[in-house]
């Protein structure tokens, strides 16, 4: 028992080496003083945060997405179109590393689009965003296509 006590005393004084001491206990097989309760605390944080990172990154790429589609401004277009690639390359890395978050992808799409669409409708109050994406909502075709090309 002081064992369970002293691993969750320390993961409240030291995230990192209860982080090294819980790698060491699972690669030793010492599953016995495993701190549980943090350990799947843990876990659960790191599954939340990829979700959120592919929100996080998805708003973006469509709120470029329709500046550069909707706004006429051509001096911006070279900036959104970079930010598009970069967002597309680190969506893709996510979706490469875990590939069952394409499945969370298709079910966040249009509310992460209604987000994206209030914030480029506040930005540029004088353009008409279309209030539905008005294009393929394939992850292949957000992640490839140059819309704007076609």
């Amino acid at each position: 028992m002081s064992s369970i006590i002293t691993s969750k005393s320390l993961y409240e004084q030291d995230l990192n080496l209860w982080l090294i001491t819980t790698i060491e206990q699972l690669q030793q097989g010492d599953l016995n003083r495993l701190d549980i309760e943090h350990l799947i605390e843990e876990l659960e944080g790191l599954a939340g945060r990829d979700r959120r990172e592919l929100e996080s990154r998805l708003e973006v790429l469509l709120s470029h997405l329709l500046k550069r589609l909707f706004v006429a401004s051509p001096n911006d277009y070279r900036g959104w179109e970079l930010t598009i690639k970069e967002q597309r390359n680190r969506l893709q890395r996510l979706l490469k590393q875990s590939p069952s978050l394409r499945n969370y992808f298709i079910s966040v799409f249009s509310e992460i689009y209604d987000d994206a669409f209030e914030l480029v409708s506040l930005e540029y109050t004088e353009v008409s965003f279309p209030q539905v994406w008005p294009y393929s909502q394939t992850i292949e075709d957000i992640l490839l296509t140059k819309f704007w090309d076609n």
